[in-house]
């Protein structure tokens, strides 16, 4: 299992959940009676600019969750109400963004999640049951994302780790979290992810992206990650591109894209 590190804080990336703050307002468009996102509550928000991108991290079983002081405006929350077994895990569309969430016994979610400003949405989809929201977020100082790296897999109680070397060398990984203007939002060790890498001030030149098989799952069980690249998100240049990486052996490291910023 992977030590507790503890990372610096660098500018607004603070590493405490209990800094989220109030940055965004959802309105509600009932689409399925047996899927629903609660939280938020609905209205025009203005953001904050103590709005992190990194949550805090308890080892051994590192997942995405919500600190206890996190306002209900910081988060996306929900449930899914099907009949019969529930799946363990559900998939949120950010913003066009696929990624997982996992479920608990009673079908219910919840995480935390850094909007930018502008028009935003999520859609929560599970075994056939799916709901959708649209809000509207004002920056007011918020660091807006103008790069975005969001890494998930499809099997559980394995560790892919994301690794992202900027320009000028620098190295987020989960040793490191924060870097100068960026940051990877939380370390999961136990399935699925997603870990996501942002940053509102991007340096101009060449990223690498590496994914590490840091270890879990079964002998030549093959895990397929699945990388996304956010580059300008909710602005007319906004460019998004998929790709999807097999990951087989624990200490497996690929290069799995490098591009131009």
């Amino acid at each position: 299992m992977k030590p507790s590190i503890n990372t610096q804080n660098t500018g607004p990336f603070h590493l405490k959940a209990k800094h989220f703050v109030p940055g965004l307002a959802l309105v509600l468009l009932p689409l399925s009676a047996s899927a629903e996102l609660s939280a938020p509550i609905a209205g025009w928000q203005l953001g904050d600019p103590r709005t992190p991108f990194t949550q805090a991290v308890n080892y051994p079983v590192a997942r995405p969750g919500i600190d206890a002081d996190t306002p209900s405006s910081a988060q996306i929350r929900g449930r899914i109400q099907a009949h019969g077994k529930i799946s363990d895990t559900a998939t949120l569309v950010v913003n066009g963004n696929a990624m997982p969430v996992r479920l608990d016994e009673s079908g219910a979610f919840a995480r935390p999640y850094s909007f930018g400003s502008g028009s935003n949405s999520v859609e929560v989809l599970s075994d056939g049951n799916h709901s959708r929201v649209q809000f509207h977020q004002s920056a007011n100082g918020q660091p807006v994302s103008r790069l975005r790296i969001l890494l998930s897999w499809d099997t559980n109680g394995t560790d892919l780790d994301l690794h992202v070397l900027t320009p000028s060398g620098q190295h987020a990984w989960y040793g490191q979290r924060a870097i100068n203007g960026g940051a990877i939002d939380v370390d999961v060790t136990d399935g699925y992810g997603p870990e996501i890498f942002a940053s509102n001030a991007p340096e101009k030149g060449l990223y690498q992206v590496y994914v590490n098989f840091y270890g879990g799952g079964e002998n030549d069980s093959l895990t397929i990650g699945r990388l996304t690249i956010i580059t300008n998100e909710n602005t007319p240049h906004e460019k998004r591109q998929e790709f999807t990486v097999p990951m087989r052996f624990s200490g497996d490291l690929i290069l799995a894209q490098q591009f131009m910023y």
